[in-house]
């Protein structure tokens, strides 16, 4: 009986350090672990859970500075300054139990987020290649890229972590990494010569509606709100979806900045879009923090699907499309550091994942390198319609970013140019470069009024300037948009 006591009271004991030595262990988000890159020349928040009871004491190896913090209600953050690139380092958290961060590295941070042609993988999608992805993948060994994969959730109310490992770029990692963030790391780490981390939190099929907060929601009544009862939702387009769970938790994370890639979704609205995608951004940004980070994002491309070619629902929703790009134009003028990556000349008319994404990540880091970074020899703006002058029969176009206007291949014409009269009604029209513009015409318009470029769901863009950068789909009247 004494024995089987005291076996007992030895098994309590044991359960009761154990459960001390839980209740100490320091507990960080995934996108706190070996081999993360945190964000150079800057303070960066690091955070955690621990025992509330016990000091939480950080130290950072590459200055050998201390940081002590004591948790509340369980909860502790510590922001810690960050040298000129370089690595590898360490970071030890320490509550009495020790927990040591390996292998990291300090150089610019970017999250890359949006719908499938960011999530699309550089082995591409099934039956939806990319071009050239075997020697891209075959030549992707580089320490100085780490990429986080962040897993894809839906959740009712914001939570704090979103599951993912860093690893170092190599050809089994980036066959199953964002094909345009891994491009853009590339581009960046090559220009730069500094470590670059990646962190990707995108899923394809998204309204934006998913990656707003309830917060920034609120303007639109419209929009209903799942009720915050912390399970998973069944539609990952419910609203506040994907940002309660894939964006809340990396809220804080020292970056430079965001690609994005969105909006094929949210074609059928492009009016809403025009608002709700600069109040995301701009709630991002009050979110973190850190002021108005640099954010850039993609300009969907032109095409027209198979299925939307069979069927009723989509071909009337195909007159809203170029509607949806204007809207992406639109919004560069309204939200503070932004770029837009313009792909008229890339896209394929079915399918909405046009397969060449180098140009679509060299486009993103041409804007990069150039506003972020300050490399203002790389050229990252195609031609940008500044007016039109009425004439008789023609229309002259004015553009910025103008220098040695062209048509790809050196074409004598267009074919993506159309004018119409007061009656609303386009005619293909004849595009002639001249030395103050284009001037349009079309025999059926004598009295013309509104021109418009590849303002289609599909066009092939032919519109560049010297650096071979394409120019948006535009229009010069502001006729209503089709319901």
């Amino acid at each position: 009986m004494y024995d089987m006591k005291f076996k007992l009271f030895l098994a309590a004991l044991s359960l009761f350090f154990l459960s001390k030595a839980a209740e100490a262990k320091v507990v960080l988000p995934s996108v706190f672990s070996n081999g993360m890159v945190l964000q150079r020349n800057t303070e960066v928040a690091i955070w955690g859970s621990s025992n509330p009871s016990k000091e939480i004491v950080l130290t950072t190896s590459w200055n050998g500075k201390t940081y002590k913090v004591m948790p509340t209600a369980g909860q502790w953050r510590v922001k810690v300054a960050t040298p000129a690139a370089g690595g590898p380092y360490t970071v030890t958290i320490n509550d009495g139990e020790e927990t040591k961060l390996q292998n990291i590295l300090i150089g610019e941070v970017w999250i890359a987020s949006g719908q499938s042609n960011m999530e699309m993988p550089l082995k591409g999608f099934k039956d939806q290649p990319v071009s050239n992805s075997e020697e891209t993948i075959k030549n992707a060994a580089n320490d100085k890229i780490r990429l986080f994969l962040g897993e894809k959730v839906t959740w009712s109310n914001p939570l704090n972590e979103v599951k993912g490992q860093w690893q170092a770029a190599s050809p089994s990692v980036v066959t199953d990494f964002s094909a345009v963030g891994y491009g853009f790391a590339k581009t960046l780490q090559e220009k730069l010569n500094v470590p670059i981390g990646i962190i990707q939190v995108a899923w394809g099929g998204t309204l934006v509606q998913a990656w707003m907060s309830a917060e920034s929601l609120k303007p639109y009544p419209a929009v209903k709100i799942p009720e915050a009862n912390n399970t998973a939702l069944a539609d990952k387009n419910v609203a506040t979806g994907l940002f309660n769970a894939m964006i809340n938790p990396l809220i804080g994370f020292g970056i430079k900045g965001v690609i994005w890639y969105q909006g094929e979704q949210n074609r059928h609205e492009p009016q809403n879009y025009l608002k709700m995608f600069p109040d995301m951004v701009k709630d991002w940004r009050n979110r973190w923090g850190i002021g108005n980070f640099a954010f850039y994002y993609v300009q969907i491309a032109p095409y027209i699907s198979k299925t939307e070619k069979l069927s009723k629902a989509m071909l009337e929703l195909q007159p809203k499309v170029p509607f949806l790009r204007e809207a992406q134009l639109k919004a560069e003028n309204m939200i503070p550091n932004s770029g837009m990556a313009v792909i008229m000349d890339v896209g394929a008319q079915n399918t909405i994942h046009p397969p060449d994404k180098q140009s679509v990540s060299d486009r993103l880091s041409f804007i990069a390198l150039n506003k972020s970074y300050g490399l203002k020899n790389v050229a990252y703006q195609g031609p940008v319609y500044k007016s039109q002058r009425i004439n008789g029969a023609q229309v002259t176009l004015k553009f910025d970013h103008a220098k040695q206007l062209k048509f790809i291949g050196d074409a004598k014409e267009s074919s993506n140019f159309e004018v119409a009269g007061k009656n609303q009604v386009f005619y293909p029209a004849k595009a002639v470069i001249t030395k103050d513009g284009i001037v349009v015409s079309a025999s059926e318009v004598p009295e013309p009024v509104s021109v418009r470029y590849a303002f289609k769901a599909w066009a092939l863009g032919d519109l560049v300037n010297e650096h071979g950068l394409p120019a948006s789909s535009f229009r010069t009247d502001n006729w209503v948009i089709p319901m």
